[in-house]
């Protein structure tokens, strides 16, 4: 067998394995406020979120795969480079989600993608191989890194956002309504945690579905960027697979780490997070299930009353976040070099 057929074998294994650790991570994040809010078992939580995550991938379209496979231009005739840059920066974003895994601390799969994506395309590549996207940006247009930037950035901002107003109407709302209103919302909140599992497939496992189609036209399978339909399941079925595990000590972060979680908060972070993801993946802008989540969480914590925040907790998972990024970029570096003595 050619060695770079070996080595796109054990890539798509790689790519299989990121998905399931994206899947573990942010199964963690969309059941966490169900769990603490108490409106539903953990086991009911996960088949909901498993059935809808698995959903996702195939009726969302490609768009945030699209942006994850084209920002960093491989060159298919050098394979091993390219090869190279793809797998140094899966293994990046494995890495890192099993270290925050470990730790029990909320990360981002797709900053630790893009991030080591970044760091093995500038290593090995060179800068002029990021498709950057700032000259398109001054005529209006969001494409490449730029499109990243959008996602990894503004959307977690959206989130808190998102969240401080829907709890500010939510209690209004509740002025209105009796006890006997407890029932609507745990129920509600079966549509609302689908509602965001199904946000989550169509984004998340969408990076895990661009980087495989990435390996494959950098291996030449393709003489274009083209995504099989059995990638598409496989990523699917990756992401499902680790949702079915979820991260208990990420819940325990996120659903009792930063205040006391009633169902009124569960409901107003579960609606916002999925429409600010579902938008994001609308337009083709990877996005952090997790950080949407999180400061989803932080904005209607604050509507609600901004003391009832435990802001130090919430501040060393932002730590974690900004952390992540340049880690992730050493990481891609690092693995590219270690690499290039056995892909050559």
């Amino acid at each position: 067998m050619d060695i770079s057929y070996l080595i796109l074998v054990v890539g798509i294994i790689m790519v299989t394995i990121f998905n399931f650790t994206n899947g573990f991570h942010d199964a963690a994040d969309m059941i966490a406020t169900a769990i603490a809010s108490r409106s539903m078992t953990p086991t009911i939580a996960i088949i909901i979120v498993t059935v809808f995550t698995f959903a996702g991938p195939f009726i969302g379209g490609l768009a945030v795969a699209n942006t994850i496979g084209e920002f960093v231009e491989v060159n298919p005739t050098n394979t091993a480079i390219a090869q190279n840059v793809v797998i140094s920066a899966i293994m990046a974003a494995i890495s890192y989600n099993l270290i925050t895994w470990r730790l029990g601390l909320p990360s981002s799969s797709s900053n630790s993608l893009t991030s080591g994506l970044i760091g093995s395309g500038l290593f090995l590549l060179g800068e002029e191989s990021i498709h950057w996207g700032i000259e398109a940006l001054m005529y209006g247009k969001i494409v490449g890194f730029m499109k990243v930037i959008t996602g990894m950035l503004f959307s977690p901002l959206a989130g808190f956002i998102v969240g401080f107003l829907l709890i500010k109407l939510l209690l209004r709302i509740l002025r209105r309504v009796t006890i006997k209103s407890k029932r609507f919302f745990i129920i509600s909140q079966y549509f609302t945690v689908s509602w965001l599992a199904f946000s989550h497939g169509t984004n998340d496992a969408q990076k895990g579905i661009g980087i495989a189609a990435m390996l494959l036209y950098a291996s030449g399978i393709y003489e274009q960027f083209t995504v099989p339909d059995w990638v598409i399941f496989l990523c699917a079925f990756a992401i499902t697979f680790g949702t079915m595990f979820g991260g208990w000590s990420i819940i325990k972060t996120v659903g009792f780490g930063l205040y006391k979680i009633k169902l009124v908060h569960s409901l107003a972070d579960q609606i916002g997070s999925a429409a600010v993801i579902l938008a994001s993946s609308v337009i083709g802008a990877p996005t952090s299930t997790t950080q949407v989540v999180t400061t989803t969480l932080l904005g209607v914590g604050s509507g609600e009353h901004p003391h009832h925040v435990r802001w130090g907790k919430a501040k060393s998972i932002a730590l974690g976040w900004l952390f992540n990024i340049p880690s992730s970029m050493l990481l891609g570096v690092i693995y590219s070099y270690l690499l290039s003595f056995i892909i050559h």
